[in-house]
């Protein structure tokens, strides 16, 4: 059986939850998978190896990459090792070189790490903690900065990576070049409800408290990873979502080379949609993301449109807006059963097998 060709879009846990719900459609369908990697993190550990050593930020591509990574338990511990975050040491470790952290040690968010502003403040033992040059740096992350400047080739380094860690998939950032995410926000500053300011960088942006009225990137047309298009146009089904909208999700439709290819695919469309508004998307209804998506590529058709029951409430609006894209309604028990805004792999790939193997 000729496997089905599908393309992942995204970046961060979303696309992570995606991949790891593909994977889960084995054995009932036999699935070619390729993820496509937003490239305009600016927080936490990939904004600092951004800035300090240019090259595209690493952290939301080894997130996908472990997504993919085999079952062998050698291929595992690799992806552990991928993952596993250095933590602060106790100040006045013997040579630790550990200094007390101030404020400016303590750089913003890294979306794709378990802690969410990446430096530790307390050592194991209760002592106070201080920082070096590894603190809050993935493994993974250097990893991926080392390839790239060693093989000189961001692909090149995301294929090797994938051999190491026995990836089932292909990773591949949208562009080869790192790019800068904009917003023209309503009430960023809340003593200013009404006035719009921009909002410069991804992080910024996610974690903006005002309404996001416009997105951008920078540069504006940013080159289109050529491996990307060619799996686009390949594909016999593109997915996009669940995961951060303006952050991760629609800059993929701002890269024109890329926007053209989905357009003109012949493969099917998929819209997963989220659980949970998040901060860059608060007071925008499920409905609305769905028309963010025409907004920003009016010319794009899209087949289904998957969504949890719960978190959808009333249908009907969501069903509307999905028409409106050329789309069917699926609505699915795909949530983890504790109650958290959380998808489940099982679960939704449960929910995409017979999606994806639906024939035309």
């Amino acid at each position: 059986m000729t496997a089905r060709r599908v393309v992942a879009f995204g970046g961060g846990h979303g696309l992570s939850a995606s991949l790891r719900a593909l994977r889960h459609c084995a054995p009932e369908l036999d699935l070619d998978i390729t993820a496509v990697v937003t490239v305009g993190d600016d927080g936490g550990s990939s904004g600092r190896l951004r800035a300090e050593r240019g090259g595209l930020p690493p952290g939301d591509l080894r997130q996908a990459l472990v997504a993919l990574a085999g079952d062998h338990p050698a291929t595992r511990r690799s992806a552990g090792l991928f993952q596993h975050r250095f933590a602060a040491v106790p100040v006045g470790v013997p040579g630790s070189g550990a200094t007390d952290p101030g404020p400016a040690a303590a750089d913003g968010p890294d979306r794709d790490g378990p802690d969410r502003d990446g430096v530790a403040r307390r050592g194991t033992d209760g002592a106070s903690a201080g920082t070096d040059g590894l603190t809050g740096h993935a493994v993974g992350n250097l990893v991926l900065c080392g390839l790239m400047e060693l093989l000189g080739d961001p692909v090149a380094a995301l294929e090797h990576a994938g051999a190491m860690l026995g990836a089932v998939g292909r990773v591949l950032p949208m562009s080869r070049q790192p790019v800068g995410i904009e917003a023209r926000v309503r009430g960023a500053d809340p003593a200013a409800p009404d006035e719009v300011r921009t909002v410069s960088g991804q992080h910024q942006v996610a974690v903006t408290t005002g309404r996001v009225e416009s997105l951008r990137l920078t540069p504006s047309a940013p080159p289109a990873c050529a491996e990307a298009i060619e799996a686009i146009r390949a594909a016999d089904w593109l997915i996009f979502g669940p995961g951060s909208w303006y952050t991760s999700v629609l800059p993929h439709l701002l890269v024109p080379q890329l926007a053209d290819a989905i357009v003109s695919t012949s493969a099917r469309r998929l819209v997963t949609l989220n659980l949970a508004a998040e901060k860059e998307t608060l007071g925008l209804s499920v409905a609305d993301h769905l028309a963010a998506l025409h907004w920003y590529l009016p010319e794009l058709k899209v087949d289904l449109v998957l969504a949890d029951a719960k978190a959808v409430g009333d249908p009907e609006p969501v069903e509307r807006a999905a028409e409106s894209l050329g789309a069917r309604l699926v609505l699915a028990p795909v949530a983890v059963v504790d109650g958290t805004p959380r998808h489940d792999p099982a679960a939704l790939g449960a929910a995409l097998v017979p999606v994806l193997g639906a024939d035309r």
